[in-house]
């Protein structure tokens, strides 16, 4: 690769990184399995740079492999191994946030289909337009309009539970 290309990929991916990674592991619901579809994704990026940097909505097709990563990753039946007799520890909540709530939305969006999972999290945590969600995943834009509305009434419905009994709850305390 040309050194200016190389230069062009790196501020590319420095400048997107985190991003990529928060919208792996809310795709996948995994730390481990969205570290590996980060790298494979970016690993494909760099080996087509050239014809990447050319398409008109760069972010689109870089989302577009990572889907691609994803759906390949979940295939692989080695994927599906548990290679330890213990579960890791979880990684500290970034600062700022409510670990429970964190963990209520994490939780919330496991329980939901994969494909409303992945709308829901390209949609609203990866910025993406509802086009540019449509074009990443190789569907019709009325696909992801409809997978994000179910995904989100079910969203609401798993999130608002807790509330509306710790509420009722309080209620009878009184």
């Amino acid at each position: 690769m040309r050194p200016d290309h190389e230069r062009e990929y790196v501020e590319y991916v420095r400048a997107r990184l985190p991003r990529l990674h928060r919208l792996a592991y809310l795709i996948c619901a995994d730390a481990f399995a969205a570290d590996d579809i980060v790298q494979a994704t970016l690993t494909a990026l760099y080996v087509n740079w050239k014809r990447a940097s050319a398409a008109d909505n760069l972010d689109a097709y870089v989302h577009r492999i990572m889907v691609r990563r994803y759906i390949d990753e979940r295939r692989r039946s080695w994927a599906k191994v548990l290679l330890s007799s213990h579960l890791p520890e979880r990684a500290a909540a970034p600062a700022g946030d409510s670990f429970e709530e964190r963990d209520a939305l994490v939780a919330a969006l496991r329980a939901l289909p994969k494909g409303q999972r992945t709308v829901v999290a390209l949609r609203y945590f990866g910025d993406l337009s509802v086009e540019a969600t449509a074009e990443a995943l190789g569907c019709s834009v009325g696909t992801v309009k409809s997978q994000c509305a179910r995904g989100l009434a079910a969203l609401r419905d798993v999130l608002e539970a807790p509330a509306v009994a710790s509420t009722q709850q309080a209620k009878g305390r009184s």
